[in-house]
């Protein structure tokens, strides 16, 4: 499309009905003014051409914390806030992204993907996905973008890996007629972090915004996870999912996350094992005093937590099908309490003054107290960044004012779970 058609598309009731869909009710007016301004950067900087759009959302992980580097089970749905782009081919082999959100202007040459000494920032990451994209047999080629995003940065609801899916669906779309499939994509992603960012990250975060929607997926089959949908909506659980961001962010923490799946797999290969998945736990629980002298405490503990936490998502999925509201809510608190005691990634043990993520929870637990209901945990990679708490509607506005008082305005998010994932769009 060109730049001039886009405020007339946008003003078309299928455009404004998708726009709800991604974005909520009510929301269609101000995304669309979004695209209206990612189409107008576009234009400013790579002239009045023709060009696509696309997006991809953050996510939000609802079970199966830390469970899915282990291959383990999870359940995760994509939210409304996204990465955006205008994107079109250039005819050449030089990559150019703009993004609108970090004020920042990559260019890179498909000639020199390698993996350099710098393993944080956009730049290695976006070169990581790229090769990960060519070494699963993907056309690459020259592209231009302008690309904003909403999806807040460093908070636990992956800004990183909603990116790392934006760029997928354009290579997909523009060089590889769609023919892309999500495992592919989510494997770029994965590649990027592990081997260009060195951060030891599973499939959860890629996979829930490549797909769309509420999805539960095991991953005891690497190369083909099984995954499938969730049918449900939790208004009609009368539930708000309400994301805090405890202002802490966690982009320097990669140590600690990797530590979380080399202990459990430090367990695993006790029994000479790859990952937890190929354990029993009774054969765990059997030889605890060995474990303990060669592994760990933490390694045991971070290992128990992985099984129980499998079975939980399997009940919170059975839960959510069935429509019972109260035994997703226990499992979502047994969730919660089991990576506080369990997988301990509130906070960190060598900083204890700086315990974000724990104040937040236990800000919550004592309003969830009050009005006794709903449920709370932490979100994602934990050690700084979100929560995730399930408030009755009644009561979300309250609970928002309560938090922002407590933590800083703007500090709660009311999440809108979407059904599309990351995808060329088509208004």
């Amino acid at each position: 499309m060109k730049t001039e058609q886009v405020k007339e598309l946008l003003s078309q009731d299928s455009a404004i009905q998708l726009l709800e869909q991604m974005y909520g009710k009510g929301k269609a007016e101000e995304n669309a003014a979004r695209y209206e301004m990612v189409a107008n950067g576009f234009r400013k900087e790579f002239g009045d051409k023709e060009f696509e759009f696309f997006t991809s959302p953050g996510r939000t992980e609802i079970g199966g914390n830390h469970t899915d580097h282990n291959r383990g089970k999870i359940l995760a749905g994509s939210i409304q806030m996204d990465c955006v782009a205008a994107a079109a081919a250039n005819g050449t082999e030089t990559i150019r992204i703009i993004s609108e959100t970090y004020k920042q202007d990559l260019v890179i040459d498909l000639a020199d993907l390698a993996p350099t000494n710098q393993t944080t920032g956009t730049l290695p990451l976006t070169k990581g996905v790229l090769t990960g994209l060519k070494n699963r047999g993907f056309e690459v080629h020259g592209f231009d973008a302008y690309v904003t995003s909403s999806v807040i940065g460093g908070s636990g609801v992956s800004s990183s890996a909603s990116f790392e899916m934006l760029v997928c669906s354009i290579v997909d779309y523009l060089f590889n007629k769609n023919t892309g499939d999500v495992v592919s994509y989510a494997k770029a992603g994965q590649y990027a972090e592990n081997k260009y960012w060195l951060k030891g990250s599973g499939l959860l975060d890629q996979m829930a915004c490549a797909v769309g929607g509420i999805i539960t997926i095991d991953f005891a089959d690497e190369e083909e996870p099984k995954m499938r949908k969730v049918d449900c909506d939790f208004d009609d659980l009368d539930l708000d999912l309400v994301i805090v961001n405890t202002g802490k962010g966690h982009a320097d923490l990669s140590a600690e996350y990797s530590a979380v799946p080399n202990e459990m797999k430090s367990v695993a290969a006790y029994f000479g094992k790859e990952v937890l998945q190929e354990v029993d736990e009774e054969a765990v629980i059997a030889n605890v005093k060995d474990i303990r002298k060669k592994c760990g405490d933490r390694a045991l503990l971070r290992a128990l937590h992985f099984f129980e936490e499998n079975k939980r998502v399997d009940l919170q999925v059975a839960a959510l099908e069935r429509g019972d509201r109260e035994a997703f809510l226990k499992e979502i608190t047994n969730s919660g309490n089991s990576s506080w005691k369990w997988l301990q990634n509130c906070y960190l043990n060598e900083t204890p003054n700086e315990q974000s993520i724990t104040s937040a929870l236990a800000l919550t637990e004592l309003f969830l107290s009050k009005i006794n209901d709903g449920a709370c945990r932490v979100h994602g990679g934990g050690f700084a960044g979100v929560i995730a708490a399930f408030i009755p509607k009644k009561h979300t506005q309250e609970f928002c004012t309560y938090i922002d008082n407590a933590l800083g305005e703007g500090s709660a998010f009311i999440m809108h779970i979407r059904k599309q994932g990351a995808i060329h769009v088509e208004f």
